[in-house]
């Protein structure tokens, strides 16, 4: 699933090709990408047709572009999700689910939402230009400026959960995925399963640094791409997956020590990391029935 550097390419390119444009027409050529739009595909279309694009925003994984009306186009890439600028002559994608006519400045184009498993999603929300309540309770990313970084400390040590579960709850920080999570936590050498509780503040500082330095490299890379179906406006695949240290290198020597790299099953997907240079956690001792536990 996109993270937040695939994001981000998506949203700079929306906003160098869409903005200030207004949509001429919009046909839905698949109910399902439209389903969290409550009010229908014709409602959507109603709603859409003659605004003009203000901007092109994010909160996380999510896109939404500003319109004149007050309102919002919100989008979700889902796992397979592309929004592509095109010629409207441009022969139609396979798997073309939405298309927008835009018109000026310069010539005409298509804003194209192609998604082959449907699992992402559009839907205009009411009043939603400068936020939409629909994601108003998704945390700021660690590149947004205003991200708060003490609170963020303070957060993951009041959690007894895994350092790694943590990372990835879009309510304590959005947009870090499980390939990025993975490269922060080796970069900074600690272990998915260590506590939130069990970190010192400078080790949280230090990790969320990690996270920011491994999405900057993935965006100057354009993101990650283990296949077609991420790309950007323009149909082009990021490279960062050469550059990946964990992430997918089961069996192969780490960077830092050369000891394998290995793979464990994470929240029905997967973890990857050193064995050597990201220890797991020890298990704590259970006490003796009868007496107290045993503290090392």
């Amino acid at each position: 699933m996109p993270e937040l550097p695939e994001v981000e390419v998506v949203r700079r390119g929306v906003a160098d090709h869409v903005v200030g444009r207004r949509i001429t027409e919009v046909e839905v050529l698949h109910p399902r990408p439209v389903r969290r739009h409550l009010a229908g595909a014709d409602h959507f279309v109603a709603a859409l047709t003659g605004r003009t694009v203000e901007d092109a925003r994010r909160r996380g994984k999510y896109l939404w572009l500003p319109l004149d009306s007050g309102d919002a186009l919100l989008a979700h890439l889902g796992m397979s999700g592309q929004l592509l600028v095109q010629p409207p002559d441009a022969v139609p994608e396979r798997h073309l689910r939405v298309r927008f006519g835009l018109a000026g400045p310069g010539p005409a184009r298509e804003l194209r939402f192609v998604d082959q498993r449907m699992f992402g999603g559009l839907s205009v929300s009411t009043g939603g230009a400068e936020l939409p309540s629909e994601i108003a309770h998704i945390a700021r990313d660690p590149l947004d400026p205003l991200f708060d970084e003490a609170e963020f400390v303070r957060r993951v040590r009041r959690r007894s959960s895994g350092i790694k579960r943590i990372l990835l709850d879009q309510t304590v920080v959005s947009g870090v995925g499980n390939i990025y999570a993975d490269e922060a936590l080796w970069g900074a050498g600690l272990h998915g399963d260590r506590l939130g509780t069990r970190l010192t503040a400078r080790q949280v500082r230090e990790l969320l640094e990690g996270v920011r330095e491994v999405m900057r490299a993935a965006l100057l890379e354009g993101g990650t791409s283990f296949d077609a179906l991420y790309v950007n406006v323009n149909g082009e695949s990021g490279y960062f997956d050469r550059s990946l240290a964990v992430y997918g290198q089961e069996g192969r020597a780490c960077r830092r020590c050369g000891a394998a790299v290995e793979r464990a099953p994470f929240m029905n997907r997967s973890s990857y990391f050193c064995p050597v240079c990201q220890r797991r956690p020890r298990t704590p001792r259970t006490a003796p029935r009868g007496g107290a536990s045993r503290r090392d």
